[in-house]
């Protein structure tokens, strides 16, 4: 029973240390953020390896689960002889949870390791060492340009995954499962509302900020050579992928509270 005591406080004192961590790396940055001058070079470079980059794999993430969660839907909505719903529960699913989610998982596996990795050899090379050596703060030069651009990015992913997907379900639904066009649109059109696309922008920007500060915590905090930034890596992935479905849960019962259904 001792034994179980101390493995359970010591699993809760990790993890809290953890939270801690990476809460002081953000207070951090953002501190930078208002500190020190802005390096827009590296910005840009960030925001073309996160954004640009990242378009062709959000646009195909978004694309077929739009067009699968139209056929699925379709399937069920048509034996209640309301096939033409069809629309509205498409966008407005991908509005608030499918869009904003399946984004930020893509842009962790695929952005997340990239930082982790990068700052991660940095570290364990002493490139950070030689940085701090040229008066040159490691935080502002290596976290601040990926948080902004991320931060800038994220919302134009979620925004190009939601529209590709709106596209997808559509040309399924009305062009392979014959629902009738105009009312595809105008239910869409009727039932997506403001609040929708306040959710999903609102839950592009928390995950965008909780993908960078987890990704680049672990590289900071890299060891043991080439292992120790592949385990990092690894650690980085799913913690920050862990941490977007939890926290996706709180920000919909936030959101629904904070803009009830009535909310135009």
């Amino acid at each position: 029973m001792v034994r179980l005591f101390n493995a359970v406080g010591r699993s809760v004192i990790s993890f809290l240390n953890y939270i801690g961590e990476v809460v002081l790396l953000a207070a951090d940055t953002f501190r930078s953020l208002f500190t020190h001058r802005l390096r827009w070079t590296l910005f840009l470079r960030q925001v073309v390896e996160i954004g640009l980059l990242s378009q062709l794999v959000v646009i195909i993430t978004g694309a077929f689960t739009g067009a699968v969660f139209a056929a699925q839907t379709y399937f069920q909505f048509s034996k209640l002889g309301i096939g033409s719903g069809v629309g509205a529960v498409v966008s407005v699913s991908l509005c608030r949870e499918l869009g904003p989610v399946l984004t930020a998982l893509m842009v962790t596996g695929r952005v997340g390791a990239a930082m982790s990795a990068e700052i991660g050899t940095m570290k364990v090379t002493e490139q950070i060492d030689a940085l701090r050596a040229l008066a040159v703060y490691p935080v502002d030069y290596l976290v601040v340009p990926r948080m902004l651009a991320i931060i800038v990015s994220m919302p134009l992913l979620v925004s190009e995954c939601i529209a590709f997907g709106i596209l997808a379900g559509y040309f399924i639904a009305v062009h392979l499962l014959g629902v009738y066009g105009p009312y595809f649109v105008a239910n869409m059109v009727r039932w997506t509302g403001t609040r929708d696309i306040i959710m999903a922008l609102t839950k592009a920007i928390c995950f965008a900020i909780l993908i960078v500060f987890i990704s680049c915590h672990k590289g900071l905090n890299a060891r043991e050579g080439a292992v120790g930034v592949g385990k990092a890596t690894t650690e980085a992935v799913v913690n920050a992928s862990v941490a977007v479905l939890i926290v996706n849960f709180f920000l919909t019962m936030f959101l629904n509270v904070i803009f009830p259904a009535g909310y135009q």
